[in-house]
């Protein structure tokens, strides 16, 4: 696997990203794969990297950058999760495959991995054609009840009243409240709390964001959209008993999504620990999934008899 640094441009911020390339030049120009990074996720992630050696290996060209205000991108409004900017990324991030010349510019898929990151590829894949296929890796379809299920009813009550009063005094004021990414946004577990899958890109994550982020969590809802990804397709990974992100998102998403489409359900891990436990056989259905579902065809026949 070779890795270049690049730059591309995003409603005028520029981002920074990594592509991943195949050795020699067997297969070009190579199917391109684009991923965004997963809620409060950078390019540089060591498990990103993993699967993109994989992938690589399979013959395929992988693009991962940091959204506009994350890492070593442009952007005025730093650290904010905001999925409607992340999508516009990831679009603009398959227009600069599209204008590589060893990138083939009808065989390119989105990946996502961890909540939004997952939420992402969906809701990419459902807006824009150009998409032939995707995977959702431990994603959210409905930001709303993501954040829902991370509180106690009592908790979830106070929370909406505060998002509530946080726009009326950016109304008034013109700034809202700042709260802790991982407490104020998600509220982190204590596997999150002990993990090291991170541990490379940790200093570098923001830790504090606007409220005014969690109101746009709450109106994101890729599995609105799941549906118009057919007949391209979908796939769909998931932990049971996940208490990050609950694998009832994922069964949601398949369960609406149309034709062709998979759901890999993995069983005795966790949220994190699933990138050691079981990385290949992950790998493994990723790569069948592209390896089935990239395709492009010149010639389209529709025939009613």
């Amino acid at each position: 696997m070779r890795t270049e640094k690049i730059t591309f441009y995003s409603e005028g911020d520029k981002l920074s990203g990594a592509i991943y390339l195949p050795d020699g030049d067997q297969g070009k120009p190579w199917p391109g794969i684009v991923q965004g990074p997963g809620f409060l996720g950078l390019k540089d992630a060591k498990h990103y990297i993993l699967m993109f050696e994989k992938l690589c290996a399979a013959g395929y060209a992988c693009l991962c950058f940091d959204y506009r205000g994350w890492g070593e991108s442009e952007g005025k409004h730093r650290g904010w999760v905001m999925p409607q900017w992340q999508a516009e990324d990831i679009r603009n991030g398959i227009t600069y495959m599209q204008t590589r010349a060893d990138i083939d510019p009808n065989r390119i898929a989105t990946y996502g991995s961890g909540g939004t990151g997952g939420g992402n590829a969906v809701y990419v894949a459902a807006i824009d054609a150009r998409v032939k296929c995707c995977v959702c890796y431990l994603g959210v379809s409905n930001g709303r009840d993501w954040l829902h299920s991370m509180r106690r009813e009592y908790e979830w009550i106070d929370y909406l009243k505060s998002i509530e009063a946080d726009r009326k005094q950016r109304a008034l004021t013109g700034s809202g409240a700042i709260v802790s990414a991982r407490e104020g946004i998600m509220v982190q577990t204590p596997e999150r709390q002990t993990t090291t899958i991170k541990k490379e890109v940790e200093a570098k994550i923001p830790q504090q964001m606007p409220l005014q982020c969690a109101e746009a969590i709450l109106e994101y809802s890729p599995e609105d959209v799941v549906h118009k990804i057919s007949p391209r397709g979908a796939l769909f990974i998931a932990v049971e008993n996940d208490a990050v992100t609950p694998e009832e998102q994922s069964f949601r998403l398949y369960e609406k999504a149309g034709e062709p489409k998979k759901l890999v359900l993995y069983k005795q891990t966790t949220h994190y620990g699933i990138y050691n436990d079981y990385f290949n056989d992950v790998a493994a259905n990723v790569v069948d999934w592209y390896d089935r579902h990239l395709k492009y065809n010149k010639i389209k026949i529709t025939e009613e008899r």
